[in-house]
């Protein structure tokens, strides 16, 4: 039992106790067999539970006590295990039936007899599992060599833990414990004794109050002149308080977005509530092609969506039908074979990729060479686990510039996860409804291995040009929860959101 260190200071130490720790750490010291249980103070200081544990506890905290805590652990029947021990269990009295009728009895006889539904199925299936019945109806007896005809293995335990006894059939235990009929109860007593500090403390006259702080209207008056007051203790432990950080997956993505910002990105923003127009149909997603699932999203019902301006409804409906676009001779390719249909793109759905935000961007005419991100939140219908969510973040990006080609992208792609300490990326091609030639990228997570997190490619004509982009434009959709969790060292994409201080702050430090 470790004790407190250090010297106590002569003057001021008989005036450092209340009343009730006084009386505490006297009983303490006056104890002949030590250590004492709290229960064990209570009665010999005529104090309350409250106050021999709040002053045991302050005299801890002054280095005058020290604790030895155990953990006991003692086992008891249940309510429903006093009532099988005293009336009998439900193998019992089935028993006792079927002895009383060697010719064997039929559910309603036993029903008859007393026995309910519940305690007639549980003795059944007890019992056949032991062998002691005979197959099929009525039920009969089924002598059993070595079987005890006295008690049951479980009403034997149950008599055993009924007299406290500790040692009984484990496996016996755990049936009957499943069956509530017994339980574990898990308590620690503490133990009490005083610390060498404690031992040797002086103790002033019994009674004497003293002044733990100093009040405005004793000042005033004086009335402070003249009484003791509690030595103030350097050694007294304090509260650890620890100031609002930053969330650490919010604190990451602002790093991110500092990162573009730094290559000279333009940051956009678009909105969560899209139509199927921008979310899908600019994209050159075919209305009713099953490449749409991908993105599963989740439709809004009730809300319709405001169409879009009726010339780029024109251009977007001509690339997706393979027409030449408004004011042009030539296609821009075979587009889709099913017509396409303007009360579809006015359709609400919740945004399943920030491409919407890029597509509404090049939408505004911007001057080549522009470079713009979008680092928001997206929303599908996905199965939730390790690596996947309902609700995710995705960094948007394009670069439109004369001579923009997927070498270009993939040296973005190499100087991101650069700037946040990945080394280790391979890519393979890959394909999108709105890219040609597209791209995956692969970084490899320490538990996960290698997980998709950039998707990219160049748009396609019949994205661009109906937007009126005439150059090349570079694309990706970033996948950050993923990267973050690589960057953060985490093993599961819904630890993200965490609300756990004691996790967010390192384990509670």
């Amino acid at each position: 039992m470790p004790g407190a260190s250090g010297d106590v200071p002569e003057e001021g130490a008989s005036s450092a106790l209340s009343g009730p720790e006084r009386t505490v750490l006297v009983a303490l010291r006056d104890a002949e067999a030590l250590p004492l249980e709290e229960e064990e103070l209570g009665r010999r200081t005529g104090l309350g539970p409250d106050q021999v544990r709040g002053s045991l506890q302050r005299l801890r905290s002054k280095h005058l006590a020290v604790v030895e805590e155990e953990h006991e652990t003692s086992r008891r029947l249940t309510p429903r295990g006093e009532t099988a021990l005293a009336a009998g269990l439900p193998e019992r009295k089935f028993l006792s039936l079927l002895e009383r009728a060697p010719q064997g009895l039929t559910p309603e006889a036993v029903s008859a007899a007393g026995l309910s539904d519940e305690e007639r199925s549980a003795a059944i299936g007890i019992l056949r599992r032991r062998g002691r019945l005979e197959d099929g109806l009525p039920f009969r007896l089924r002598a059993v060599p070595g079987e005890s005809p006295s008690l049951l293995p479980e009403e034997v335990v149950l008599k055993q833990v009924a007299r406290g006894e500790e040692q009984v059939d484990e496996a016996i235990f755990a049936v009957l414990e499943r069956r509530g009929l017994v339980r574990e109860e898990h308590h620690s007593v503490k133990r009490w004794a005083p610390s060498e500090e404690g031992r040797r403390w002086t103790l002033g006259p019994e009674g004497e109050e003293l002044l733990g702080a100093v009040r405005p209207e004793w000042i005033v008056s004086g009335a402070w002149k003249g009484r003791s007051f509690r030595p103030y203790d350097v050694r007294a432990e304090v509260p650890f308080l620890q100031g609002a950080v930053p969330h650490p997956y919010v604190a990451w993505l602002e790093e991110f977005e500092e990162i573009l910002l730094g290559l000279g990105f333009e940051q956009a923003e678009g909105p969560l509530l899209e139509t199927e127009f921008w979310n899908n149909d600019v994209l050159f997603m075919p209305q009713d092609h099953p490449a749409r699932s991908v993105h599963d999203a989740l439709s809004v019902e009730g809300v319709r969506g405001r169409p879009p301006p009726a010339d780029l409804l024109a251009r977007v409906a001509a690339a997706h039908e393979g027409r030449p676009l408004p004011g042009e001779s030539t296609a821009l390719g075979p587009g889709w074979p099913s017509r396409y249909d303007a009360r579809i793109a006015e359709r609400s759905v919740l945004r399943s990729q920030t491409t919407a935000v890029s597509a509404r961007f090049l939408a505004r005419g911007p001057e080549p060479p522009f470079r713009m991100f979008s680092l928001d939140r997206n929303f599908r219908r996905e199965q939730v686990d390790a690596s996947h969510h309902l609700e995710f973040h995705q960094c948007e990006g394009i670069v439109g510039a004369d001579g923009m080609s997927l070498r270009e992208l993939v040296g973005l792609f190499r100087a991101l996860a650069a700037a946040i300490g990945i080394r280790e990326m391979k890519i393979r091609p890959s394909y999108f409804p709105f890219t040609e030639p597209s791209i995956e990228g692969y970084v490899r997570h320490p538990r996960l291995g290698w997980i998709e997190v950039f998707p990219g490619g160049v748009f396609r004509p019949e994205v661009t040009r109906p937007l009126g982009v005439t150059v090349p434009v570079i694309a990706w959709g970033i996948g950050v929860m993923r990267l973050a969790m690589v960057a953060l060292g985490c093993n599961d994409i819904r630890d993200l959101f965490s609300d756990d201080l004691a996790a967010l702050r390192g384990g509670g430090g």
